[in-house]
């Protein structure tokens, strides 16, 4: 790749509200396509540290990092390691973080990675390369187990149903790709008015679950929050409701707004007295008519921030 052409969602917005400054110290917790990274770094003299699971987007970063020598530093790993990978990295504050919760266009549009069922590839889902696949749960979780990642992850109302269909066909044959599984699910689920796919959501859950998505997020946020500095800003975009909701319960209880959302004890530390961060954003920003035109994959995007006060 001899450039980076990767535009990320809302990016205007997320560079106004993370505005990076001269000698600053960033993270992009979620490297992906390289889109907010090049983005900070070319707004400002300052410095990013990108962490991303998949070695595939480390490797595509290699020419970003040629661009920006001594400034972009990558490293392979979860954002919910953040505390750690940034420690060993010798990185004790930030001035802002962002994160975009999205799966990488990369990776839907590989059929090789497993994500899309509008292409067929083996059924794996893995952001990374290790942990079990999604065959391996379709294929060796219990039928009650299915149904619960189905309902919880997926919002899937007939997750009971599409759980024994799939129980029932995998001890004639396992699934191996993502059609076949798809092939499955359309057989329990008719077609509705609103013209989704009635695979969509339970290949949405067993993505998050097979990389432990929502668990990774409330990590994520509660390592960037530590870090950062007085003025310092967290931007998060996300992508479905229960990406969110973890997002907007965090930032108003950072805020002083509400009581602790989670169990990860996010902003424990502050305190119960005034509140060390202030929201940027009132309820939550979308994108554009016109970003939503140009990039249809935009359309559920939903942007929240909030800066620390006090350190």
């Amino acid at each position: 790749m001899s450039g980076f052409t990767h535009i990320p969602v809302m990016r205007d917005e997320a560079m106004m509200l993370l505005a990076p400054r001269a000698g600053g110290r960033y993270l992009d917790g979620t490297f992906g396509g390289g889109g907010y990274t090049e983005s900070i770094l070319s707004a400002a003299p300052c410095t990013v540290w990108a962490i991303d699971r998949d070695p595939a987007a480390i490797a595509r970063g290699a020419a970003l990092a040629q661009r920006f020598p001594d400034r972009l530093h990558l490293i392979e790993g979860r954002f919910g390691d953040a505390l750690s990978l940034l420690d060993a990295a010798g990185v004790a504050s930030l001035d802002g973080a962002v994160f975009d919760f999205g799966v990488s266009s990369y990776q839907i549009d590989d059929p090789a990675r497993g994500f899309s069922f509008r292409t067929d590839g083996p059924l794996d889902m893995r952001m990374g390369s290790e942990g079990p696949t999604a065959a391996d749960i379709v294929n060796h979780a219990s039928a009650e187990t299915l149904a619960d990642i189905l309902y919880q992850f997926g919002e899937e109302r007939a997750s009971r149903r599409i759980a024994a269909a799939i129980a029932a066909r995998r001890v004639v044959q396992k699934f191996e790709t993502t059609f076949d599984l798809a092939r499955v699910i359309r057989s329990v689920v008719r077609p509705d008015k609103s013209g989704i796919d009635p695979a969509t959501r339970s290949f949405q859950a067993l993505r998050i679950e097979v990389n432990q998505e929502l668990a990774e997020i409330e990590k994520g946020l509660a390592a960037a929050v530590k870090l950062l500095v007085s003025g310092g800003r967290l931007v998060v975009v996300s992508f479905h409701s229960l990406e969110d909701r973890i997002a907007k319960q965090f930032m108003a209880h950072a805020a002083g707004r509400t009581a602790q959302p989670s169990r990860h004890e996010p902003v424990s530390d502050h305190g119960r007295g005034k509140a060390q961060f202030r929201l940027l954003t009132k309820g939550v920003m979308t994108p554009s008519e016109a970003e939503t035109r140009a990039n249809p994959r935009a359309r559920s995007a939903r942007l929240r921030a909030i800066e620390r006060v006090a350190a």
